[in-house]
């Protein structure tokens, strides 16, 4: 299963340990593998990074008929630690890697791997590798790409069930910042909340959740406004679809209607299954958080009215109340989950 995705790009053409470092989503780079960036750049061609990949330039360049800018070397892996990582060398200057569970084989992935790198570079022309957000939209982009391989055509090669027992989900959890997305993952993954665990996310964390009724892949994306044009990315061949609103901040429901809306009407989810998380739900002080009460049955109408949400032309679509940090009506979001998906 693919983990993450990185990029070593150098700073210097001369200077191979002066490095700028991309990674998703996660960091590659931790306190206890504090040298894997060394190890992965002498493991690649000990650390030429590469000599084959420069003769190739070499020889591109002085052809007439060949206009691709970025020469692309063959995959090579190597095992650190307990993750299979596989590296390809562009344009002599930077490395583009992708990390396993050690049990993966990378060869598996060997050509998406080089024919999706090739079309995103010099066919789609999509990234010169410029600025910061242009590298990071490549690599989510080939990251999510590489990882629908090996989720939908790996796992249909080696025969997996996919009876409910065996189900495969994936579960895009998107909405604006500061609702409770990381929280509610954190608290599905582990059952633990912390009123002092806030990390905003500036990139898709995604978490691995085994139940019985199969095997949840929740996308948690970053919410903040310079993040957003990301969730077009991260929604791609999701199962079901999850948006998240604080109901206990008013002042931006206006802002949060704007953002589900513009998602909703730019693409089909007809098909697609939404649930809805009116999140928070314990600080407007309804008595006992009984969902069955009056003053809650009055508050859901409220939301579902001002945010348009009886216009959703997808009629398999849910909304329900929840409180990450009190755990109200946690099990009851993977329960619906599993039942929208299934209907």
């Amino acid at each position: 299963m693919l983990q993450k995705i990185f990029l070593l790009k150098r700073k210097n053409p001369h200077d191979l340990n002066n490095l700028d470092i991309y990674s998703y989503p996660e960091d590659i780079v931790t306190k206890e593998n504090n040298d894997i960036v060394l190890k992965i750049i002498n493991g690649h061609d000990h650390g030429s990074q590469s000599t084959k990949c420069k003769e190739n330039i070499r020889s591109d360049r002085t052809s007439e008929r060949n206009t691709n800018p970025f020469v692309i070397s063959s995959p090579i892996s190597q095992v650190i630690g307990n993750q299979n990582i596989f590296t390809i060398c562009v344009n002599s200057e930077m490395l583009i890697g992708l990390m396993f569970e050690k049990d993966d084989n990378p060869f598996d992935y060997k050509e998406i791997f080089e024919d999706l790198t090739n079309e995103l570079l010099n066919s789609e022309r999509c990234c010169y590798f410029k600025d910061e957000v242009e590298i990071e939209n490549f690599l989510i982009t080939l990251f999510i790409d590489i990882k629908r391989f090996g989720d939908e055509i790996l796992e249909e090669a080696l025969d997996v069930s996919f009876q409910p027992s065996g189900l495969f989900t994936k579960v895009f959890l998107f909405g604006i910042d500061n609702v409770g997305k990381t929280s509610l993952t954190r608290r599905l993954k582990t059952g633990q909340y912390n009123d002092n665990f806030f990390t905003p996310n500036k990139n898709f964390n995604i978490e691995y959740i085994q139940r019985e009724d199969g095997l949840l892949s929740i996308w948690d994306s970053p919410g903040q406004s310079t993040f957003r044009e990301r969730w077009l990315l991260g929604l791609q061949d999701s199962n079901i679809i999850i948006y998240m609103i604080d109901v206990a901040n008013q002042l931006r429901f206006e802002e949060s209607k704007s953002e589900f809306w513009k998602i909703i009407n730019q693409n089909e989810f007809k098909d697609i299954p939404l649930l809805i998380l009116g999140n928070k739900i314990d600080l407007l002080n309804h008595s006992n958080n009984n969902d069955n009460s009056e003053s809650f049955e009055r508050t859901r109408k409220e939301i579902i009215q001002y945010f348009d949400f009886d216009k959703l032309e997808n009629s398999n679509w849910k909304f329900i109340f929840t409180s990450v940090k009190t755990s109200y009506n946690i099990e009851g979001v993977l329960n619906m989950i599993f039942k929208l998906v299934s209907e």
